[in-house]
């Protein structure tokens, strides 16, 4: 494979054969091996995780969906989340974590009790506390595929893998580019030549469809890197420490404990750092340090009393009155209420808007019904509001349908140009060897694209380091392959 002539130019030449296409050419070629098995799943599962609300209400019907509504199920009496949250324990006894106040009036209450078999979700008629069954909170569809796309499922490494498949992703975009851009070119541009059965066919599927969502999948991948564990975290502690998150002042002083908000479940991913403020306990009373040992035993079976809870709300403003404090705050349907765990635990309501604006989450003491912060998207910084922004769109919550169905054109699109590739692939390597493109020992890349990929591996730490390893491979290969080469008489 001496040429390039095996790639054919769009107006029946043949490609470029410069040293700088050879080389872009050939980091495409890697990017795509690393790259194709992953792209494939994020593809598919992205694709299943845009309609999470249509699949689950079909799967899931007997759960979520109310068997009997009232006629007149909007303005039916429903029964206080206590009474809900209690048919719930007595289905499935054990702690309760969470209460999902429902969606809509034909919708299920959940609660989130933890049991001896893992995290369940009980979902419990408002209107007459029948329960309706329970899911296990790790075995429920849609965790699964997240957990699938997140590459969760693979362990703590994958967080990691995350970044850098985001990484060669845009390497993707950026070299598929270059190898498009028509260079005076008319076929094989925006137009598809010849027929499946031909080579040029599945180029020209390629290189059309590559360029019509390029943009697409470097947003993707852009707003995919705030799961990363390196780029995504550190990132995000650079903003907080910097005021460009959640700023200090808006905890109004409350005192914060030593647990992250993001082990409440899904929260914005500016506040996933931040850790939960803390409730004030009861003072004892004034006449108590008066009263010697016998004072100081009261209190501190108060104090028991208090952590010794079992799930059921502990001593305080209790879960009815505070969803009436969140209510009059303006949250009434389509939140979760997270109870407080602990003594200094507090009560935390999380409404995971779909329109990232209207993205809220709000702390209350347990013991007066305090407000212990009130954080909008808002009072991010405007780093923080763009990534959030971002983050939104990639999960399909933004501009409703449009946006579903763009990402869903975007994955189908991703699936088919990983099947082109695969297929040009195969139908010129020769039977038995890798076939990467060819390189020549003068190839050299320009400054320009040697500047471009150090700003992205100086961007990206994790994608830097795979690519200064691809680099090492690249070259050991080559110079293995230069030695075996005979000499020139």
């Amino acid at each position: 494979m001496s040429n390039m002539s095996n790639l054919a130019a769009p107006d029946g030449g043949v490609a470029p054969s410069n040293g700088l296409y050879r080389r872009v050419w050939r980091w495409h070629f890697y990017a795509s091996l690393i790259c194709l098995p992953f792209l494939l799943s994020l593809a598919v599962t992205g694709a299943l995780y845009l309609f999470r609300n249509e699949i689950e209400a079909i799967v899931y019907r007997q759960q979520l969906i109310v068997a009997a509504p009232p006629a007149d199920a909007v303005h039916a009496r429903r029964l206080r989340p206590q009474q809900l949250l209690d048919a719930a324990l007595a289905s499935r006894p054990g702690a309760a974590r969470a209460y999902v106040v429902p969606a809509s009036a034909d919708r299920n209450a959940e609660v989130d009790v933890a049991t001896a078999e893992g995290l369940q979700q009980v979902f419990v008629d408002p209107y007459t506390g029948s329960v309706a069954g329970s899911i296990a909170s790790d075995a429920r569809l849609m965790t699964v595929i997240k957990h699938i796309h997140s590459l969760a499922v693979i362990g703590d490494t994958a967080k990691y893998v995350i970044e850098v498949v985001a990484g060669w992703l845009l390497v993707l975009v950026a070299s598929g580019l270059y190898l498009w851009w028509p260079r005076g070119r008319r076929g094989g541009v925006y137009t598809v030549r010849a027929t499946p059965a031909s080579r040029l066919w599945w180029r020209d599927a390629h290189a059309v469809c590559g360029a019509a969502v390029a943009v697409v999948l470097a947003f993707l991948a852009l707003t995919g890197m705030p799961w990363s564990v390196f780029w995504g975290s550190n990132v995000n502690r650079l903003l907080t420490a910097h005021g460009l998150g959640v700023p200090a002042q808006m905890w109004r002083n409350a005192p914060r404990s030593v647990q992250p908000l993001a082990q409440l479940g899904e929260v914005p991913w500016t506040m996933r750092p931040e850790m939960l403020p803390q409730s004030a306990p009861p003072q004892p009373d004034e006449h108590a340090g008066h009263e010697g040992h016998q004072g100081h035993e009261r209190h501190d079976a108060a104090m028991a009393a208090m952590r010794h809870d079992h799930g059921a709300v502990a001593p305080g403003i209790g879960l009815d009155a505070a969803a009436r404090r969140f209510g009059a705050l303006g949250l009434r349907d389509n939140y979760k209420l997270s109870l407080p765990q602990g003594p200094a635990g507090v009560y935390t309501a999380v409404y995971m808007a779909d329109a990232v604006q209207d993205q809220r989450v709000i702390h209350l003491d347990r013991y007066s019904g305090k407000v212990l912060a009130d954080i909008r998207y808002a009072d991010f910084g405007a780093v923080a509001r763009v990534t959030e922004w971002g983050v939104s769109v990639h999960k399909g919550l933004e501009y409703g349908r449009a946006n579903q169905c763009l990402l869903l054109l975007a994955c189908l699109m991703l699936v088919l140009l990983a099947a082109s590739g695969v297929v040009m692939w195969l139908r010129r390597r020769p039977r038995g060897k890798l076939a990467a493109p060819p390189r020549r020992a003068d190839d050299r890349l320009a400054p320009g694209v040697i500047a471009i990929a150090a700003a992205f591996g100086l961007t990206f730490p994790m994608l830097g380091l795979s690519m200064l390893a691809a680099l090492a491979i690249d070259l050991s290969s080559t110079m293995l392959t230069m030695k075996r080469q005979p000499s020139a008489p």
